[in-house]
């Protein structure tokens, strides 16, 4: 199986902005029926062998544990109960009113009572809009719904390798269906102070100085997929710091710069896995010199804290 399969952003446009709005509504449920998490960790998705999961949330409130698994093998929206009860519906068919009609029904006809605080899109150019009465998102390609899965599966696969090299406080690898990207970030557990106008979910997720490291399908305003890291807050200097390998950047984001990895010059590279480390290495030793991190003690080779242990591998 090809590491990385073609994806771009022009061919399945249609299919990536229904299924976005598919994904804000499941995620919205679990939003509301998932105890709080620092960060937000709570809210995103995580992947499963067949698609991407909500993982197991209620009781606590009154309903009953349930999950909610997209299911991008055989295109299915599938909803269980903790005591085996299961309902699903195809996902191919529907537009994004039907679809948000279909889950709501499904969660009653399970007993799961969950009302959506804001049941419109968050942070998208028809955020106005109720889903209940967005029919002009109605498109669902199969084939690039199950592409955008094992691409997702992929680069879950190489952050979670990443991952191991730290030895901080770090956030899962997942998949935040806001900003439909897949992301993973370590935090210095430095102390943020923020502005009183910042809104509240930008002030949870940035209470802690971090250096985050994702990947995400393009949008209007970057029309291609791309691997991604940040440092927030950007420390003086952080544009002038080298990167890797020679097809990285240092691409302007308002007053602050993201590190970039174009999606397709990875595909050509000789061992696209190794770039892609490389690449969130480089970013990750970039960001960490220039906020002052110390870098020697919080790293973890091969996913080893005990010297002892490192020693003898």
């Amino acid at each position: 199986m090809e590491l990385f399969p073609p994806i771009p952003f022009a061919e399945w446009r249609d299919t990536k902005e229904t299924l976005h709005r598919f994904a804000q509504i499941v995620g919205k449920v679990r939003l509301a029926a998932s105890a709080r998490r620092n960060h937000w960790w709570n809210v995103p998705f995580h992947l499963t062998g067949r698609g991407i999961t909500t993982r197991p949330m209620g009781q606590f409130d009154g309903n009953p544990l349930f999950t909610m698994d997209f299911d991008f093998v055989g295109h299915r929206m599938v909803i269980a109960t903790g005591d085996g009860r299961t309902l699903s519906f195809p996902l191919v068919g529907h537009s994004v009113a039907s679809f948000y009609e279909a889950v709501m029904a499904s969660l009653a006809a399970l007993g799961v009572r969950v009302e959506l605080a804001i049941p419109r899109p968050f942070d998208l150019p028809d955020a106005a809009r109720p889903f209940a009465e967005d029919t002009e998102h109605a498109a669902y390609d199969a084939g690039h719904a199950h592409r955008y899965w094992r691409v997702l599966s992929q680069v879950a696969s190489v952050l979670e390798d990443f991952a191991a090299g730290y030895s901080g406080k770090v956030s899962p690898v997942h998949h935040f269906w806001h900003t439909f990207d897949i992301a993973h970030t370590r935090f210095s557990d430095r102390h943020i102070d923020q502005p009183g106008q910042v809104d509240p979910v930008t002030r949870e997720a940035y209470s802690r100085e971090v250096i985050s490291f994702g990947f995400w399908f393009g949008d209007d305003s970057f029309t291609a997929p791309a691997f991604y890291s940040y440092t927030a807050p950007e420390p003086a200097g952080l544009a002038e710091e080298p990167l890797e390998p020679a097809a990285a950047q240092w691409a302007a984001r308002g007053d602050s710069h993201l590190a970039v990895l174009p999606y397709d010059e990875v595909r050509t590279a000789a061992d696209p896995r190794a770039a892609v480390l490389g690449f969130y290495e480089s970013a990750y030793q970039a960001g960490a010199r220039r906020a002052g991190w110390d870098i020697e003690r919080l790293a973890c080779p091969g996913g080893v804290t005990d010297p002892y242990l490192r020693s003898r591998l």
